[in-house]
């Protein structure tokens, strides 16, 4: 388990590496905990489905992986609030669309692109002294040393659920969807997904996301709220 005790602001920016499997309930939670401690929040996601669209608008294929490589430190990508803006272009909607989703797994498995991008989050934190972060690999790649770091899950089963309010479908074909996501995330060469030995795991089965926040709070010392 994590020692929340050693979280810390001012001098060490605080820093709050939040990682867990597809329809946990990362980013709504870590969007609640960022606006209760007032500090920025940084969905990594996002940045692989910038990434995504650009290599979409460029023509460039997903799956040529040196193509994608050399494109990948020539995309602008700026993120604000809920904002996404690639090369100038607004693409908050676009980068939610079908196109980038179907293709976005590929691009984010390209160890050339990870390695951009993991580089840009860092930075994208430094310059705003401290956020909570939220992935698939932020705890164990892009910030190994956050004093505070959490896995959030769910069972597949109330993943699903979730995702069918919020798309419709049906409940067993979304959860086998998400098992197999889950699978793949996990069992990628590189950046798999990834429960770190001083995580701390936030089962949200059963808990709405205002008893998961006060959770998370509470492993903070006086010093971080």
């Amino acid at each position: 388990m994590n020692d929340a005790a050693t979280v810390r602001r001012g001098a060490q920016p605080l820093v709050i590496a939040i990682d867990g499997p597809a329809g946990a309930g990362k980013s709504t939670v870590a969007r609640a905990l960022a606006r209760r401690l007032e500090i920025e929040y940084l969905d990594t996601g996002a940045m692989y489905r910038a990434m995504t669209y650009a290599a979409l608008q460029r023509g460039v294929p997903e799956g040529d992986l040196a193509e994608v490589a050399a494109m990948a430190p020539t995309v602008q990508i700026d993120i604000d609030d809920d904002t996404v803006v690639v090369d100038g272009v607004d693409a908050t909607a676009a980068i939610r669309g079908r196109e980038v989703t179907e293709a976005v797994s590929q691009i984010a498995a390209n160890p050339d692109v990870r390695a951009v991008l993991v580089q840009r989050q860092r930075e994208w934190v430094a310059a705003r002294g401290g956020a909570v972060v939220e992935g698939r690999d932020i705890g164990s790649v892009v910030f190994p040393n956050a004093p505070l770091k959490l896995f959030v899950t769910a069972s597949a089963r109330v993943r699903a659920e979730r995702r069918v309010g919020e798309i419709g479908g049906s409940v067993d074909e979304v959860e086998a969807a998400i098992i197999a996501r889950d699978r793949k995330d996990s069992t990628r060469v590189h950046s798999p997904l990834t429960e770190t030995d001083d995580a701390v795991v936030v089962d949200t089965t059963g808990m709405s996301i205002d008893d998961v926040v006060e959770h998370i709070l509470g492993l903070l010392p006086d010093q971080a709220l």
